[in-house]
């Protein structure tokens, strides 16, 4: 089941497509017939026709529905209205990831280190009680939609000029961390801790003086960018980073029990000049597109996409 798209739907959008391709060859690589079922805003409908399938379990790659991406959790919530086993993350645990306040305060609850954050009420500049530099993100968009270089507001004049240019959606503002950047892919095996696959970095080479080190729409998408060329992953280490590596793991296992995920995650860090790792974000079902970063860890465990599917598909049955 994938999220039905809107007219014009971006090539970020249109990606589920590749994803919901990708695992739908997995699975027939293992014996399972398959059906399609694009969710949108008509539940009802989408509930008659997964009632008269019936089927074994329902494979969860929804990410926004119909362009909302704050409305993902209506797909596992029909799941279980239906008493329909899916895989991935519970309706609850994708609810409370989804909006990246909520899941801020919940890791700030429970001692989990994320970076100091402000809402942005709307009509309103906020009063972070944190100083520069600052990042706006959008509360509940993900795969750094709206994300640019000048989402980097080194003061508040720059904060400003950016929440103007993003004016009419759901922002906040975050402490933002100058340093390194890691995603932690984690994979669940049946009756034991999930499976913390071989951490990788984002590098950011070359980047022109006074450009942000993030990763931005253009380094996501936009394949001919510089943004893009000169933001590969690494998953070699040197000795040094041992402990850094073994306090990342120890986070994205934290996270895990912390949001009780389920099936499959990816835990995303920055890493300040102290060697300080803060928690950004908590995706459930990340992306398995064939470029994706969790297919790309997981060849590096030995893993191939059929064993991944096969993972997944064994917890959500189990």
């Amino acid at each position: 089941m994938f999220g039905r798209l809107p007219p014009r739907a971006g090539f970020d959008e249109q990606d589920v497509l590749v994803e919901a391709a990708t695992v739908e060859r997995a699975l027939r690589e293992l014996d399972w017939q398959v059906r399609r079922v694009p969710l949108g805003l008509d539940l009802r409908s989408a509930a008659r026709r997964l009632s008269r399938m019936a089927p074994d379990f329902v494979f969860n790659v929804v990410e926004s529905v119909e362009g909302r991406d704050r409305l993902v959790h209506l797909a596992p919530a029909l799941l279980d209205s239906l008493g329909l086993p899916y895989t991935g993350s519970p309706t609850e645990a994708i609810f409370l990831t989804s909006s990246k306040l909520l899941a801020k305060q919940r890791m700030r609850a429970a001692g989990v280190p994320t970076p100091a954050w402000a809402p942005i009420r709307p009509g309103a500049i906020p009063e972070p009680d944190f100083p520069p530099p600052y990042i706006v993100k959008s509360v509940w968009e993900h795969a750094s939609i709206g994300l640019t270089g000048s989402s980097v507001a080194p003061d508040r004049p720059a904060l400003e000029q950016e929440l103007r240019r993003r004016a009419g959606r759901e922002l906040f503002v975050e402490a933002y961390v100058e340093g390194r950047e890691f995603n932690l892919a984690l994979l669940e095996e049946a009756g034991r801790q999930p499976q913390v696959l071989p951490p990788a970095e984002i590098q950011f080479q070359s980047f022109p003086e006074g450009k942000p080190r993030i990763v931005d729409y253009a380094a996501k998408w936009e394949s001919g960018s510089m943004e893009f060329a000169r933001t590969p992953r690494r998953f070699d280490f040197p000795d040094p980073d041992r402990g850094l590596l073994e306090a990342l793991k120890n986070l994205a296992l934290r996270c895990w029990e912390l949001f009780a995920l389920r099936g499959y995650a990816r835990v995303d860090f920055r890493v300040d000049a102290a060697g300080q790792p803060w928690v950004l974000e908590v995706n459930t079902n990340p992306c398995l597109s064939p470029d994706a970063g969790f297919l790309a860890a997981a060849a590096q465990a030995g893993l191939s996409l059929t064993e991944v599917v096969g993972r997944i598909v064994e917890g959500a049955r189990s």
